[in-house]
C-alpha cells in the first residue's frame, strides 16, 4: 500500500455508490488530490466533510494512480461562518470552483495552499473579505505563472499615471502610453496595484481585470469550460454589500 498524512482543505463532495462519498481537496503538500470516504454520505460524517471545511486526510491505495481512500480528521468547520450571509457563501463557493477547475491535479502549491487557507479563515468578516479575495486572485495567478506586472508602464517605464493593463502581457500601461488604444486595454484600478480606494465598485472592477486573465490564461487552455458561474455571484454579492 501507499499512504500519505497531509494537512487539507476540502473543495468539493459528492456521493459515492450507496453510502460513501468521493472528497476533492487542495492539500498542503499533494496539491488537489480526490480520494473515497467510506460512510462518508451517511448522517454522522457528510456534515463533517463539507467544502471549506479544514481536515487531516490520510490517503492510501494500492498504486499511486489509484483514487484510493481517504480517512478524515476533522480540524476546522467552516459551515457556520459561509452561511453567515450571501457574500461569505458565494465566496466560499467562487474559492472551491477556482481551484478545483485551475489546479492541476496532485501538484503541490504549498504557498497558495497557505494563501487559500488565510482566506478562508476571514470568511464572515465582511469588511475585510473583498479585498483579501482579490489579493488572492493575483496571488493564483502568480502562482500559475500569470502574474500581473503593475510596477512600471510597459512601454514608457514610468511609474505614475498607470492606468490599465495589457491584455497580452498583464503589464501595467500609462494613460499617456495608452493613447488611441486604451479601448483595448483593460483597466487598472488603483486598489488592484494596492493603493486607493478599497470599495466594492472598486474591487469589482478590479475582479473584472484578474477574471480577464483567469479566463484566458489559466481556464482556456484546459478546453471550452466556462468560467465558474460562482465567481460572477461574488462579484454581484460585493457590489450589493457596498450598496
Amino acid at each position: 500500500m501507499i499512504s500519505w498524512r497531509d494537512d487539507a482543505a476540502i473543495l468539493a463532495m459528492r456521493p459515492f455508490g450507496e453510502s460513501s462519498a468521493i472528497l476533492e481537496v487542495f492539500s498542503a503538500n499533494h496539491g488537489r488530490h480526490a480520494g473515497v470516504v467510506r460512510g462518508g454520505a451517511s448522517r454522522k460524517i457528510a456534515p463533517l466533510i463539507q467544502p471549506g471545511a479544514q481536515v487531516t486526510v490520510t490517503w492510501a491505495a494500492r498504486l499511486d494512480d489509484h483514487l484510493g481512500s481517504f480517512t478524515v480528521e476533522p480540524v476546522r468547520s467552516r459551515n457556520a461562518a459561509a452561511m453567515a450571509d450571501r457574500l461569505s457563501l458565494a465566496g466560499l463557493n467562487a474559492v472551491c470552483a477556482l481551484l478545483l477547475m485551475v489546479l492541476p491535479e496532485r501538484e503541490s502549491h504549498p504557498l497558495l495552499y497557505q494563501r487559500s487557507i488565510a482566506l478562508l479563515d476571514l470568511l464572515g468578516q465582511r469588511a475585510v473579505w473583498p479585498l483579501a479575495y482579490l489579493r488572492w486572485e493575483q496571488a493564483l495567478l502568480e502562482e500559475m505563472g500569470f502574474g500581473l506586472d503593475l510596477s512600471a508602464c510597459a512601454a514608457s517605464g514610468v511609474n505614475e499615471d498607470l492606468a490599465f493593463v495589457s491584455p497580452r502581457s498583464g503589464r501595467a500601461v500609462s494613460r499617456d502610453a495608452a493613447g488611441v488604444w486604451a479601448d483595448r486595454l483593460l483597466p487598472l484600478p488603483p486598489v488592484l496595484a494596492g493603493k486607493g480606494d478599497a470599495s466594492g465598485a472598486e474591487i469589482a472592477k478590479a475582479l473584472g481585470t484578474t477574471g480577464f486573465f483567469i479566463e484566458n490564461r489559466l481556464i482556456r487552455g484546459l478546453g471550452d469550460r466556462p468560467m465558474p458561474a460562482a465567481r460572477a455571484r461574488l462579484i454581484d454579492a460585493i457590489m450589493r454589500a457596498d450598496g
